[in-house]
């Protein structure tokens, strides 16, 4: 059964809440039978899909694209649609394109920062929302641990604080030092998902190509479960060999009523 957010919210303290995200319909089917219970489409698919050098250059209309692909996929988990670069920029231009990601299939929308009057005009419209603060890669200008010093901290705790009493109902907080981390979870009233910000948020997230060892470099506070790109240059290797040897096709095994000759 899909939680909605009222369900994630009273999983904060009883029970860990574990969040990946998906992009493609083929494994967010995956991700629902492995019952994780939130999906969350990002807007890093434009650096670890897309090839950008920078989420800033993800559209609304890609994210309603994945969106789409990842409810096709996954129709009974709850998905969470990012709101993309400046697509957030006031209130109204929020709505707008927050009300796209629900059309195409989100049950909630991300944004970044402590924008609270965007946060309030979306939920006051019945959007639910999840805030994000910490390192915040759509305006960041590196990608190094936030939070660090006294003022660091100080600014993450208010900013969390704010975005809670705007009325978003989870956060996400990213790349922050782990004491950080905690104390957030203790103050807060809302779940709080954690990338890079230890062991003591109310769950985790992983973005899934990191998880699934895709790609060529990977955040240090990641953790890889396979190495799939190992393997599909195993298996494009092998295709090719066997096409210039003529193995292939002839060496597919043909069943009876398949057609193959």
């Amino acid at each position: 059964m899909k939680k909605h957010a009222q369900a994630l919210m009273e999983m904060k303290g009883r029970t860990p809440i574990a969040m990946l995200t998906a992009y493609t319909c083929p494994v967010a089917r995956a991700v629902e039978r492995a019952s994780i219970p939130v999906i969350l489409v990002g807007d890093t698919v434009g650096m670890v899909e897309m090839g950008f050098e920078s989420t800033r250059y993800v559209t609304i209309d890609h994210m309603t694209y994945h969106v789409g692909a990842v409810r096709r996929g996954a129709p009974e988990t709850h998905i969470i649609g990012d709101l993309p670069y400046l697509t957030d920029k006031d209130p109204d231009t929020a709505l707008w394109n927050a009300r796209r990601l629900i059309a195409a299939g989100a049950d909630s929308v991300k944004l970044e920062g402590a924008k609270t009057e965007v946060i309030r005009h979306l939920v006051d419209n019945g959007i639910a929302v999840v805030g994000h603060t910490g390192l915040t890669p759509q305006t960041a200008k590196s990608f190094t641990k936030v939070g660090r010093t006294e003022q660091e901290a100080r600014q993450v705790l208010e900013d969390a604080i704010a975005i809670q009493e705007a009325g978003a109902f989870m956060i996400v907080l990213e790349h922050i030092p782990y004491d950080l981390g905690a104390t957030l979870t203790d103050t807060l009233g809302i779940p709080t998902i954690g990338i890079g910000a230890g062991p003591d948020c109310d769950g985790q997230v992983l973005v899934i190509n990191d998880a699934l060892g895709l790609g060529d470099y990977w955040p240090p506070f990641s953790k890889q479960y396979a190495h799939v790109s190992r393997t599909i240059l195993q298996v494009a290797e092998d295709f090719a060999g066997e096409v210039a040897s003529r193995e292939f096709p002839n060496n597919i095994i043909a069943f009876p009523g398949s057609g193959k000759a």
